[in-house]
Parts: structure tokens; C-alpha cells; sequence
């Protein structure tokens, strides 16, 4: 590897600031020279550090729609990224969650994909993806999905390196790929949440209110508990939520940052009914010291520790959240935030930097 190397960057797309584009700050801030390389651009929708950079773009952004729809292109992605002159670069660093890593890469270079998740739609949540499409789709979907299936196992073969952002995932590409994988946690900006002294009785749950989050979930057993909850979210299950919900459920459909970070601080405690492949949210409830009740699958097993930040229940069902809940009232005089706030700080962006240096190593 050169003193200087050239890097590239190759992430899925660049249409809104997720926990993907956050993780490609990071990569900016420690490779502050690299070149971007995505199927699709929106620069309006990113940061000031992402349009620092030069982005550029495969041939999928020119396609009618595509900052929209870019979605319904994914069956021409594969061959976009292999269309990607990534000559005269020493290190390719693909950001994985939809396709990014097939790119081909010279000889002579070290390419290590950060895999946020092996394509969901292409693997363990096909059959939701299936059932929740149009009629059109569904029935195109078995005949385009097993040919890219088949291209997303040999394209994991161009990989020098791969880097899982939580055990769940690595156990993903294990199965998807038959590929081992380092475990970097996604960096969280720790030090932006605070604890508060004036912590209230009102529970919160924070994310999009679409199927997989199961934000149904919390509304139902706390309309059960009648005891007060803060949902903040908006998506295609919003309006049932609000129609739903009992009167000690407040819903808002959004907090700016100051108010997200006093609503965190001030919270009995945070609910997190999803299972994701890491789950930054429970780690900023923690940095504010206030504990997480979490469903006992995914990421979260990486961030919280049992009966020291936060609670597991076992199953998404109604009644498993409610026992959750009375363990946790039972828990709750001996929570220490102190131990909550120590938790989160393992996942602040210093660790993140030192593992991907890691990763990149020769």
C-alpha cells in the first residue's frame, strides 16, 4: 500500500441521510481524499461532508425516475458497478446493503466491503418483500431475484475482506456467502446525548412505522398497559398507529435534534420492538442514560447488556413486550445510567476508526 493510497468508495445509492450514509461520513473523515462512486445521487438530500467529495455516478442515475425509483433498476446494478473504471485506485471500500460490492477491481488493489446487511430483499426477507409487492412484480420477482442471487454469491468472491457492522450480520454473510467477517460497529456520535435529571414517566419509541419495525407492537401493548408512550415516526403504518392508539399514546411525527435528544434523556425508558441488523437508536438512549427495553434479536444483542443498559424480551408478541415492561419496572432501582452511558461509548466513532484501519491493513 502506498504512503498516500487512492481510495475509492462504492455505496448503494445517495438519496437520504440513513445509518448508511452515516457510516460513509466516517469513511470520508478517515479517508478524507477518496473518490464516490453510487448508482444514484441526490445531492440536495446529503450532507455538507458527503458533497465534499466528488460523487460519481453509474449509469443508473440517468434513467428516468431514478432518484425516486431507483428501487426498480436493481436488476441493472449488477452490470452498472462492473461498467465502474476503478483503475489507478489501491483500496476499494464498498458500503454493502444494496449492491455495491461487484465492482470489479484491479489486480494490484485491496477490497474490503463494510456490509451493512447481505441484500434482504435477495435473501432472509425475500418471501415479505414477495408478499407486500404488486402483482406485476410478484410474478417477475422469482425469474429476476434467482438470477441475482446467484450474481450476489459470485460477486462476494471479488472481496478481499469483509466487515460485519454487528455479530448478526457477520452470521448473515456466513450464511449467504460462506464468507468470515471482522465486526466493526457502526460509529454513534455519543458524545452529542447527555442525561438529564429530569427523567419522566413516559416510555419512548423512536423509528419509520413500516411492517418490519413493528411499531403495532409497542401501540398495542401499551393501549393494554395504559401506561404513557411517546411514538416518533412517520411511514406507511402511521395512520393506523394514530387511529388506534389509546389516549395515554402520544404520537408526533418527528423531533428536531435538540428535542429528540431531551425526549431520549427524559424518558422512563426506551422500547425498541424491531429487529435490526445493528440498532443505532438504542445506543443514543443509552449515551443518555436511560435504559432499553429491546426485542432479543439482531444487533441489539451486540449494544445492550442484560439487567445492566436495558431489558430483552424474547418474542414480538403482545404479551412478551408487557412481561418485558413489569421486568423492567421490577429492574429499574437498580439501572445505574453511569453503566448505561459506559455501554454506548464502546460504539463511539474512535472505535469505529480503529477497526476499519484494522480491516484496511495489509
Amino acid at each position: 500500500m502506498p504512503a498516500k493510497p487512492r481510495v475509492a468508495i462504492i455505496h448503494y445509492w445517495l438519496v437520504g441521510m440513513r445509518g448508511g450514509e452515516r457510516v460513509l461520513e466516517r469513511l470520508i473523515h478517515l479517508f478524507p481524499d477518496a473518490d464516490i462512486y453510487t448508482h444514484v445521487y441526490d445531492p440536495d438530500a446529503m450532507s455538507a461532508t458527503i458533497r465534499s467529495r466528488p460523487v460519481k455516478t453509474t449509469f443508473i442515475q440517468r434513467l428516468p425516475g431514478a432518484r425516486k425509483h431507483y428501487q426498480k433498476y436493481l436488476p441493472l446494478m449488477p452490470m452498472a458497478l462492473e461498467e465502474l473504471d476503478l483503475r489507478g485506485y489501491d483500496l476499494i471500500l464498498s458500503s454493502e446493503s444494496g449492491p455495491a460490492k461487484g465492482v470489479i477491481t484491479p489486480p494490484g488493489a485491496l477490497h474490503v466491503c463494510y456490509c451493512h446487511s447481505p441484500m434482504r430483499y435477495l435473501w432472509d426477507h425475500y418471501q415479505d418483500y414477495r408478499a407486500s409487492a404488486g402483482r406485476l412484480t410478484r410474478a417477475a420477482m422469482p425469474w429476476l431475484f434467482h438470477r441475482l442471487r446467484q450474481w450476489d454469491y459470485a460477486s462476494a468472491a471479488r472481496v478481499d475482506r469483509f466487515v460485519a457492522n454487528s455479530n448478526f450480520i457477520k452470521s448473515r454473510i456466513e450464511k449467504a456467502y460462506r464468507r468470515e467477517a471482522a465486526v466493526v460497529h457502526p460509529p454513534v456520535a455519543t458524545d452529542l446525548f447527555k442525561p438529564s435529571n429530569e427523567v419522566g414517566a413516559q416510555y419512548l419509541w423512536v423509528g419509520q412505522m413500516t411492517a418490519y419495525k413493528r411499531a403495532d407492537l409497542a401501540m398495542e401493548a401499551f393501549n393494554k398497559l395504559g401506561l404513557p408512550l411517546l411514538m416518533v415516526g412517520d411511514g406507511e403504518m402511521a395512520a393506523d398507529i394514530r387511529r388506534r392508539a389509546g389516549p395515554n399514546i402520544t404520537i408526533k411525527t418527528r423531533l428536531n435534534f435538540d428535542e429528540l435528544r431531551k425526549a431520549y434523556a427524559q424518558s422512563r425508558a426506551l422500547v425498541f420492538t424491531a429487529e435490526e441488523d445493528f440498532g443505532i437508536i438504542p445506543v443514543e438512549a443509552n449515551a443518555s442514560g436511560r435504559p432499553v427495553l429491546a426485542y432479543n434479536s439482531g444487533g441489539v444483542r451486540d449494544s445492550v447488556t442484560p439487567d445492566e443498559s436495558g431489558i430483552l424480551f424474547d418474542a414480538q408478541t403482545v404479551d412478551s413486550l408487557i412481561e418485558g415492561v413489569e421486568r423492567l419496572e421490577a429492574w429499574l432501582p437498580a439501572f445505574d445510567p453511569a453503566a448505561a452511558i459506559r455501554q454506548a461509548q464502546r460504539f463511539a466513532p474512535e472505535r469505529f476508526d480503529e477497526g476499519i484501519r484494522k480491516a484496511v491493513a495489509f
